[in-house]
């Protein structure tokens, strides 16, 4: 059993900080009891297996206190480990003055959103505790995803052989790092279009990398949505058989398509699809929810929505009623919300100039209507959202002007596939 040391200040730990698989005391060259010790200069290689990605500035933090490293600017700390889901149980540094602090995983899936932390309050008062899913493109009995260009690069974080870190916040810091293998926590799947794909730079973001905030470390978030997919194309590029190849009876799987089906294939073929996804899943015992398409931007002039995805949405209704699989209706929830904020601020939503692709707010809001949608439509699963969070009507949003994230680092003007 491998306990958390203790410095100034320091509390005696509960369980979730002992026994951990593999654990990182950052911003010292001596460490003991089994903990790595990780100076502020180590660069991450994949000889060593775990380091800050470049660019960061980190330095270390005052030698009078436990060790930590500390940034004026967010920084990345990459561990290598198999694809799986792992428990992550952080301590920020025992500063003299609080801080607030946000962490974000992989490629920028909010974990922990502006923690307040700091002032000598012990290390368990600084602890945060989520559960991150890494994974990879091979496919168990051979083959892989059929990855595109952008996955390799700019995504590449997704299906690399690290975890990843971001530390964010006015004045980032970081003590000690713990990761363990979590084989017994069930999963949930994402499978979706750029709407739901974890987005790599701002101002782009997805529901589907908020939705992490919304639950307990009792459950993972694996998101194998991206951006341009229809049904189809996750069919053809291997995305669903993946998601065959490592669901676990137990675990569920929300589907979310129709922005691109809309373009490529009739009605017909999409619900056929569904059918035949559904189907496979349910072979595995997995809990499929369906998820309809958020609308776009669409406003006429009389200040509603109108629908812009045809019969897609209420093809998915249709399948859901005849399949007896829960649903939630993110195509009305978001008329709801878009109305409610009006056609002028739902703009605030959106990334500027694009109709579709959502900005951190737009997408942190669709990720309340989907918590809220899981509330009611599937209680088992509801379990697992973090107690201390309200019910969320999406008629009541949150104002745009209340809302702020620390941005990531990195920024991109190129939008995501698909519209």
């Amino acid at each position: 059993m491998k306990k958390l040391p203790c410095f100034a200040g320091c509390l005696v730990l509960p369980a979730l900080l002992v026994a951990q698989d593999l654990s990182f005391m950052l911003g010292t060259e001596k460490a003991y009891g089994g903990w790595q010790a990780v100076p502020a200069e180590i660069i991450y290689s994949s000889e060593r297996g775990y380091g800050f990605e470049p660019g960061g500035e980190v330095r270390k933090g005052d030698p009078l206190v436990a060790p930590f490293v500390q940034s004026v600017r967010p920084f990345y700390f990459s561990v290598a480990v198999p694809e799986g889901n792992y428990r992550v149980v952080i301590c920020f540094a025992e500063t003299a003055s609080s801080h607030e602090y946000t962490v974000k995983a992989e490629l920028r899936r909010l974990m922990v959103e502006k923690l307040v932390a700091g002032g000598e309050s012990g290390c368990v008062r600084n602890a945060a505790e989520f559960v991150v899913n890494v994974r990879r493109a091979q496919i168990a009995g051979g083959g892989e995803v059929r990855l595109k260009p952008r996955e390799r690069a700019e995504e590449a974080w997704a299906w690399d052989e690290k975890l990843t870190l971001e530390f964010n916040g006015p004045h980032p810091t970081a003590s000690y790092v713990m990761i363990k293998r979590m084989d017994d926590v069930p999963t949930v799947f994402l499978l979706g279009d750029s709407t739901v794909a974890d987005q790599p730079r701002e101002p782009f973001a997805s529901w589907g990398q908020m939705i992490t905030r919304f639950f307990a470390p009792t459950v993972a978030i694996a998101n194998h949505s991206e951006s341009g997919e229809s049904l189809a194309s996750a069919l053809s590029e291997r995305r669903v058989e993946k998601i065959l190849s490592i669901v676990r009876p137990g675990d569920w799987v929300l589907l979310q398509f129709g922005h691109n089906d809309m373009k490529k294939d009739s009605v017909e073929t999409y619900t056929a699809n569904l059918k035949k996804v559904t189907a496979a899943l349910a072979a595995k015992n997995a809990r499929v929810v369906l998820v309809t398409q958020m609308h776009r931007h669409s406003f006429g002039p009389d200040g509603k929505i109108q629908n812009s995805h045809k019969d897609y949405p209420d093809a998915v209704r249709t399948v859901a009623r005849e399949e007896n699989l829960p649903l939630i209706d993110l195509h009305a929830m978001s008329q709801v919300l878009y109305e409610s904020l009006g056609a002028e601020k739902a703009l605030l939503a959106f990334k500027a100039g694009d109709a579709t692709h959502h900005n951190p707010y737009g997408a942190y809001e669709l990720a309340k209507c989907v918590v809220e949608g899981v509330r009611q439509q599937v209680p088992e699963l509801a379990k697992h959202i973090i107690t201390d969070l309200p019910r969320f009507d999406p008629a009541k949003p949150d104002a745009p002007e209340t809302f702020s994230l620390p941005p990531s680092p990195t920024v991109v003007a190129a939008k995501p596939d698909g519209s």
